[in-house]
């Protein structure tokens, strides 16, 4: 049986999570505020004027911008308003501010000032509110949806029995679509999606709480039902390219300095280069500064132990250390995406050795080669360095949920957590 693709699957919300709120609510902020802002400010006002109408646009775009992506992120699991409100506003603000200062318009300070700290205090009080009022679903207690109600910050309203609930119509329902209902509960079901009430199957809300796709049968999940958004892979190779040429030439330096630094730290070249699967099963070689000691020749089985890196590894350098915590021995891998063997964000490449075990062991593996390989990943970003099958395992369930929602969205969500565990070290090893 082919279910339908839910990328993103909401319970009930409070009314502020509503657009319509928030839309009204940044007009005020964006808008308005900044506008009456200025009138207190200078005693004159002339709404015709191209300075003001420029700052009011241009603040009306940024804000609904930061808005839409706080919206888009904040939906995958894991992930809470309040911490990418700041980044996703100081960025959209910030790209304004250069347009402004690159073309020269004429614009008022005050306007987009006013409208950057009103908006952003706005979203968070929005915020603070709706997070208040939480999540909720009702459940048909049968078969695999049982399991949901072990889920953490969520309200489960379990139904005693086959008819429609009462009370607010926005809530949706989770039934196990899979099983064999009586056929009370079954009229209960249509019921349910003729009067307009969402009805979700548990496996994918299940997915959208833990932000992994599990696959035990083949039925359940088709080749076509996996592919990811094709226009989307178009333009991500773009922007990859681009971002790519870009980030070279600034990095040059420092990437020279980083490869000298670790010449000097310990013997063995600066690069290391490492084949690995890639792009639809294709191999390629990666290349990462080397944190590790120069190890000779390997057997297969030695060669699968190399590429697996343990806790406190004693194979690790000084520096390496410092280089993998910060993520930084990555860096060189700019040029495998720009030759386009790799993404900035997907699956992380795994070793030949290793990629071959996993497909003998774990079935569907070799589905993570529908994308292209990232520098940084959702599992990445979730779980941190993984060695062992069963970690492997949950790794290749994050890997699932980024291909079913490959989106900008989730794209941009990954970006701001890679720069967070840049920073923290998390899942290093």
């Amino acid at each position: 049986m082919l279910m339908p693709r839910i990328p993103i699957i909401s319970g009930t919300r409070h009314f502020t999570h509503s657009l319509a709120f928030l839309t009204i609510g940044m007009l005020m902020c964006a808008v308005a505020l900044p506008l009456l802002i200025l009138w207190l400010t200078t005693q004159d006002i002339d709404l015709s004027s191209v300075g003001v109408q420029t700052s009011t646009i241009v603040s009306w775009i940024a804000a609904m911008s930061a808005l839409l992506a706080v919206r888009g992120i904040a939906s995958f699991p894991g992930t809470r308003h309040f911490a990418y409100i700041i980044p996703a506003f100081f960025i959209a603000f910030g790209i304004a501010v250069g347009l402004l200062l690159v073309l020269r318009p004429t614009y008022s300070s005050i306007i987009v000032l006013s409208a950057f700290v009103a908006s952003t205090l706005f979203a968070f009080v929005a915020s603070l509110f709706a997070s208040r009022a939480g999540l909720s679903y009702f459940v048909v207690p049968f078969g695999n949806s049982l399991a949901l109600l072990e889920a953490n910050d969520v309200e489960w309203l379990v139904l005693s029995s086959p008819s429609l609930p009462m009370g607010d119509h926005s809530t949706p329902i989770v039934a196990d679509l899979h099983y064999d209902f009586d056929p009370s509960w079954e009229r209960l079901l249509a019921a349910a999606a003729i009067s307009g009430r969402a009805v979700y199957h548990s496996k994918q809300v299940r997915e959208s709480l833990t932000g992994k796709v599990e696959l035990e049968h083949l039925s359940e999940n088709s080749f076509g039902s996996l592919l990811p958004n094709m226009a989307y892979r178009k333009l991500k190779r773009i922007v990859d390219f681009i971002a790519a040429l870009i980030a070279l030439p600034l990095l040059a330096l420092p990437l020279i300095m980083v490869a000298l630094a670790i010449r000097a730290d310990s013997a063995g070249p600066a690069l290391f280069r490492q084949r690995r699967m890639g792009y639809r099963g294709k191999e390629f070689d990666v290349f990462k500064y080397r944190t590790m000691h120069v190890r000779g020749s390997a057997d297969f089985e030695e060669r699968i132990e190399d590429a697996m890196t343990q806790a406190d590894d004693h194979r690790i350098t000084r520096l390496g250390r410092f280089l993998r915590r910060s993520r930084i021995d990555e860096f060189p891998q700019i040029w495998n995406v720009l030759r386009g063997e790799m993404s900035w964000i997907g699956p992380r490449p795994e070793a030949i050795p290793l990629s071959q075990w996993y497909e003998r062991e774990l079935p569907f593996y070799n589905y993570r080669h529908i994308v292209r390989p990232g520098i940084t990943g959702w599992a990445q970003v979730n779980q941190g360095h993984v060695a062992d099958l069963d970690s492997v395992l949950t790794k290749l369930h994050y890997d699932f949920y980024y291909i079913r929602n490959f989106s900008a969205w989730l794209d941009l969500l990954i970006v701001l957590r890679t720069v967070q565990t840049m920073l923290t070290g998390f899942g290093s090893k």
